[in-house]
């Protein structure tokens, strides 16, 4: 269904309003319940504190009974002081049954210390079940029982302190639990005995039973609308076992003081009232929360009482009321947004109808602009903003025909500039290849097809067909190079063609941008090197030629010496006429010498396939410096050797680095004028690199001879061609390595070769270790 701008006006007037509304509403809920809460909060309050004073108040109340009881109990102690003997085996049970009924008091007692050990026991009473209870385990108790006995003014803090005297507090008798008495304890050192007279009397236990805050709380329960429950709790004991207190009997029951509830009822458990207890203590101010209680909401408060003795004082309301009392406000609410929205939604459909009127014209302009008519003009005198917009129709009509003929003549440029670059790629010798950013082929040139054999429809939104399998892993990490942003040289690799032969080509690859300047693909540029490599092939197979020519008379000179002694050892068998068979030995070593001399020399002049393989440099070195040992001799040289116990592999081709360690060592030879050494290191950086260093101490080269150093036909030597370095550093280069020389004249020269270290992985198929290296395989 089409709604008219009318109709939206107005709707999206209303939802605004609407939502206006329910913000108003949710806010106001939210507003009302949070006070309603906090006034729940402080009735709690109040409720706690009108708790606390009465329980305070009965308590003066029952300090001052016990005062009175403590009082009367010592009169009765010094009544019977006067009518007891003075040793307690003199005195009997009825004795002490009869003073209890002159006195008007329940039972009497005597406490006596038990010889040789800290232990008062009760001895003699008028109640025989208390006969023989020791009083050892009865905490401070047993103290004041002590300090009597040693003629002490009692310390404990609770009770009643007299001369000679102290009455302990109401407690739950150790003999019969049922009931809560009143003791005395009186001692005036003229007896071996403590008179206890207590009173277990009805009217105690209807005093404390009027005085206790359970009546207190049930009263306010039953008064307080929505007090669930009330509940003094002990935080010594909450969440705890109850202590257990054993009777003389065996029988065990659990003390007041030692229950976690104090006083009032504690139902409504919850696991989180532990940790309230706890907060609310530390922090000394209520805490409150709301919680689900079976099909009840419940707002449960921890209100701290510092008393002697602090605890907390948990109070349960129910917020059924609450809730009610919000739920009636809502509907009040919504009953007025309700009116409200439908007098909003016929004033904006009036007033909407007003403000829209000039739009059909302005809608009828940019119809005939959208067809390329922009020569009408709108006729709208009016100064609001539909006035300023047929203003601005007008003038963008007027620009957008200037705008449209710009266009018109850039794309004729752009048509032009865009068949010159068409022609420049598709002329250039060079194969061109656009990869996305996924690694797809967008688009090539003739010369990619001309080079590689696949035509442009096979290539076209696949993957590059051309890289190498053992190439992937390196063309991976040039990917990942060029998207971190990281500038990629040129560089020297092999590609295959389709019909799987390999050409050497050197390969640049450079981002496109777009307007924004982000890249959206790669451009790459390959030019076949297959002749430049053959021609750098024939160049090092020349000096290679020219360095087995200058090696030759080094191994004449190395045979001629095992042929001297096969000679004279011929000739003096020819003479003796007899096979001598420690001569034939000495020959045969001889013969072996000189054959593998002559191996070496071969190995290194015959031509052979480029191989790359895993080898030790410290091998091959030996085997330079075993070739070239004859002619240091001639020169008087000594060769220094230091190389490192551990030493990774390299990947390389042995015989053209055999050719680059001669080519250098020959050279400090020659730069050796006299007899002196040349000094060879092997050493490992890390496990990634090796590194050879070959020093002479000869004459050195000029400073500004150094930046020449590998430049074609540039030397130092008079019969030299200036190749041999080049060659050398080319062959270190297509290593993967770096070559490096440093000279001071007079002071000699070293020379720092550095190639990369075989990386040892493991297969995770066969779980064999496998080598991998930057080096070309």
């Amino acid at each position: 269904m089409r709604l008219s701008i009318k109709a939206k006006l107005s709707i999206s007037i209303s939802i605004i309003v609407l939502v206006v509304l329910l913000l108003h509403m949710v806010l106001t809920y939210n507003v009302t319940k949070d006070k309603l809460i906090e006034e729940i909060q402080q009735r709690m309050n109040v409720i706690a504190q009108q708790i606390n004073v009465s329980v305070q108040q009965s308590r003066l109340t029952a300090k001052s009974f016990e005062v009175q009881l403590a009082e009367k109990l010592k009169m009765a102690s010094m009544y019977a002081a006067g009518k007891l003997p003075p040793r307690i085996d003199q005195v009997s049970n009825e004795q002490l049954q009869s003073i209890c009924k002159d006195l008007g008091i329940s039972h009497m007692s005597l406490l006596r210390a038990v010889p040789d050990s800290s232990d008062i026991i009760i001895e003699r009473s008028s109640d025989p079940s208390e006969i023989g209870m020791s009083t050892k385990k009865w905490g401070y108790w047993h103290t004041a029982f002590q300090q009597l006995l040693e003629a002490q003014q009692v310390s404990i803090a609770k009770g009643e302190k007299l001369k000679n005297f102290w009455s302990g507090p109401f407690d739950v008798s150790t003999s019969n639990p049922n009931h809560i008495d009143k003791w005395g304890y009186y001692y005036d050192g003229k007896r071996d005995y403590i008179i206890n007279p207590y009173i277990r009397d009805d009217r105690v236990d209807t005093f404390l039973e009027l005085t206790k805050p359970d009546n207190l709380i049930e009263r306010t329960v039953k008064t307080q609308a929505s007090v669930i429950e009330i509940a003094a709790l002990n935080p010594e004991t909450f969440d705890r076992p109850p202590k257990l207190t054993v009777r003389h009997d065996g029988i065990q029951f659990v003390r007041q003081q030692d229950s976690a509830v104090l006083y009032g009822s504690y139902n409504l458990k919850h696991g989180h009232d532990k940790q309230y207890v706890d907060e609310a203590l530390e922090q000394a101010k209520p805490l409150f929360y709301e919680g689900q209680f079976g099909n009840r909401t419940i707002i449960k408060g921890f209100i701290p009482i510092h008393a002697e003795k602090p605890y907390v004082l948990n109070i349960a309301m129910d917020s059924d009321s609450l809730m009610a009392t919000l739920h009636d406000q809502l509907m009040r609410n919504i009953a007025i947004g309700v009116v409200l929205l439908e007098i909003v939604l016929i004033s904006s459909y009036i007033l909407s109808g007003m403000l829209i009127r000039p739009i059909q014209s302005i809608l009828n302009k940019v119809n005939m602009i959208s067809v390329g008519h922009f020569h009408t003009k709108l006729n709208i005198e009016r100064k609001d903003e539909l006035g300023l917009l047929a203003q601005r129709i007008n003038s963008m009509a007027r620009n957008l025909d200037m705008s449209t003929e710009r266009l018109r003549t850039l794309y004729e440029e752009n048509r032009a500039m865009k068949e010159h670059l068409e022609s420049f790629i598709n002329q250039s010798k060079d194969a061109i290849h656009v990869t996305n950013l996924h690694g797809q082929i967008e688009r090539v040139n003739q010369a990619f097809v001309d080079m590689y054999g696949w035509t442009t429809d096979e290539v076209i939104g696949s993957s590059l067909p051309n890289i190498p399998e053992h190439l992937r892993d390196e063309e991976r990490k040039i990917e990942e190079s060029l998207q971190a942003g990281d500038p990629v040289s040129i560089r020297e690799t092999t590609r295959l063609t389709k019909d799987g032969h390999l050409l050497d080509v050197s390969v640049s690859t450079s981002p496109i941008y777009d307007e924004a300047g982000e890249c959206i693909a790669w451009a790459s540029i390959t030019r076949d090197m297959t002749n430049r490599k053959r021609m750098e092939e024939l160049l090092r197979r020349s000096e290679k030629l020219t360095t087995v020519g200058q090696l030759a008379a080094g191994v004449a000179h190395e045979i001629r010496n095992p042929l001297t002694t096969l000679r004279g050892f011929l000739q003096l068998q020819q003479q003796t006429k007899r096979m001598n068979d420690g001569h034939v030995d000495m020959m045969l070593s001889e013969l072996d010498r000189i054959n593998l001399i002559v191996s070496e020399f071969l190995i290194l002049a015959k031509p052979q396939a480029v191989s790359f393989q895993a080898k030790d440099v410290r091998i091959i070195l030996q085997e330079v410096l075993s070739l070239l040992d004859s002619q240091a001799h001639l020169y008087n040289i000594e060769f220094v050797k230091h190389f490192d116990q551990e030493i990774p592999l390299v990947n390389c081709e042995e015989n053209q680095l055999k050719q680059v360690f001669i080519n250098i060592i020959k050279n400090g030879m020659e730069a050796t004028p006299s007899e002196g050494e040349i000094e060879l290191r092997v050493e490992a950086r890390g496990t990634n690199e090796v590194v050879i260093i070959i020093k002479d101490y000869g004459i050195g080269i000029p400073a500004d001879h150094l930046a020449r150093l590998g430049d074609p036909f540039f030397t130092n030597k008079e019969q030299g061609t200036g190749l041999g370095l080049m060659v050398s550093q080319r062959i270190i280069h297509n290593h993967r390595g770096t070559m490096d020389i440093t000279s001071e004249l007079n002071q000699g020269t070293e020379v720092t070769i550095a190639l990369p270290a075989v990386e040892v992985v493991e297969d995770q198929k066969t779980s064999c270790p496998l080598l991998r290296s930057g080096a070309p395989m």
